[in-house]
């Protein structure tokens, strides 16, 4: 497959109404959800990921055409596209490289263009870390740390729900990779969120921060912010704490 139009037409022929009712339901696309309004084709992951390993040869111009898809399903293909463009251009072996950096500059420049097109929690979650997450930890040729740290703070101050979540699960990667900064410099930023999702998002990550780098830079986070954090943030940041430690934290 080399041109968008045939994804597209692959995709649209997958199409499964009973799982598109499923599928409209699980992201809520009802009137006044998060995800009102979207539309499905009906496709599960796996399936997407299929077409996408098809679409190896697609240029980067057709997998944008792609994010700009009316399916969910599509956006998603175009999204993982770029995923596997990015780690393809970040193996050890090349990661250094002059045409690895412009190539994955470049995948970051497409997608912070189409990062509200990212509109839900799962388009967020399978691209944002393999993709801003791990260019953070990379050599750019865009700008310095501070630029990088300026990049995510746009997206965190933006009062766009998807765009706010990208700013935090991004930092997923950065966890993985040893960085815990990130992490809590975005979780103090979003401390105050009032809706749930990123609730979720921010307890997410810094469990998962506690895990991977440092289970004291967790509860040194716990200990100054417990107080004021939103229960299910609190609740999932702690899933990995013995019951003991839950408990005390739960209490402040």
């Amino acid at each position: 497959m080399n041109t968008a139009k045939e994804v597209i037409e692959i995709m649209e022929a997958m199409a499964d109404e009973r799982q598109r009712d499923n599928l409209m339901r699980f992201f809520k696309t009802g009137k006044g959800e998060y995800g009102e309004g979207d539309q499905f084709l009906g496709i599960k992951v796996p399936q997407t990921r299929a077409v996408v390993k098809r679409a190896k040869g697609l240029p980067l111009d057709e997998a944008a055409t792609l994010l700009c898809s009316q399916w969910h399903e599509v956006r998603l293909c175009g999204f993982l596209i770029l995923v596997d463009r990015f780690e393809a251009l970040a193996k050890k072996r090349i990661v250094d490289t002059d045409a690895a950096i412009d190539g994955r500059d470049r995948i970051v420049c497409l997608y912070l263009v189409n990062a509200h097109r990212a509109n839900n929690w799962d388009l967020v979650d399978l691209s944002a870390p393999k993709i801003i997450g791990h260019w953070l930890m990379l050599p750019s040729r865009l700008g310095d740390m501070n630029y990088k740290l300026s990049i995510l703070d746009n997206l965190s101050d933006s009062d766009n729900l998807w765009l706010q979540r990208i700013s935090i699960v991004s930092t997923w990667k950065t966890s993985q990779m040893g960085d815990a900064s990130f992490c809590l410099r975005q979780a103090e930023r979003h401390l105050h969120h009032p809706h749930d999702l990123m609730h979720k998002a921010v307890g997410w990550m810094l469990r998962e921060m506690g895990k991977r780098v440092s289970t004291d830079l967790l509860r040194d986070f716990l200990d100054r912010h417990a107080h004021e954090m939103p229960r299910t943030a609190l609740r999932y940041a702690l899933e990995h704490f013995n019951a003991d430690e839950r408990r005390h934290y739960m209490e402040m």
